[in-house]
């Protein structure tokens, strides 16, 4: 059962995800590389791609911080809180990437938390194999989601790149953890139906 105390934290924290600066303890990727020499074209390119990942980040924060919240076994909690932690990094690294590029994050970064947020809270109360199940499905499809930018990003942008390459390798980590922790396969409808609404808010988000 969900309490009072989880909801009003619930809602904090998704307050500081939206309006509140992310704040990473590693550093970020590509920090000590020189600035390339990007056309506006390419700077354009770049920041769009930076934004859709940002965006990917705040919806990540959203559904495992639904799931944490409807999760029953402390086990699951745990691997999603550890997840909506480097989640949290990803974040500040987007973020500060888009800043440098000089460009915006998107405008409708509330409806994908809130609707993000509604996704994994209903995931959770399916049951802690298919709650993790969700999270190793969620992050297999976003290796393949960074993979395709990292084909896109122009090569000269390395800061960018790097960004990208680390949050790859993290995200495949989390898809290994929950499934070691008991993730079942989710059904190919669902699969699909995770698709879809994934297309609506890179192809949206890359332009707002």
């Amino acid at each position: 059962m969900v309490r009072i105390d989880d909801l009003i934290i619930g809602f904090d924290k998704g307050l500081r995800t939206l309006f509140a600066p992310a704040h990473s303890v590693r550093k970020a990727p590509g920090t000590e590389l020189p600035d390339a020499e990007l056309d506006d074209r390419q700077r354009a390119l770049a920041a769009a791609l930076m934004r859709v990942n940002h965006s990917g980040e705040i919806c990540a924060q959203a559904l495992y911080q639904g799931q944490a919240m409807t999760a029953r076994d402390s086990s699951a909690r745990a691997a999603l809180e550890e997840a909506a932690r480097e989640e949290t990094e990803h974040l500040a690294w987007t973020e500060q990437r888009i800043a440098e590029l000089g460009s915006h994050k998107s405008l409708l970064n509330p409806l994908w938390y809130a609707g993000s947020f509604a996704i994994g809270a209903a995931a959770g109360l399916l049951g802690d194999r298919w709650n993790l199940g969700f999270l190793a499905e969620t992050e297999r499809q976003v290796v393949r989601h960074l993979e395709g930018h990292l084909n896109r990003l122009p090569a000269e942008d390395r800061k960018s790149r790097a960004i990208v390459e680390q949050m790859r390798d993290d995200e495949a980590r989390h898809a290994t953890s929950a499934l070691r922790h008991g993730g079942a396969e989710l059904p190919e409808p669902v699969k699909t139906a995770m698709q879809a609404t994934s297309k609506v808010m890179t192809s949206t988000a890359y332009l707002l």
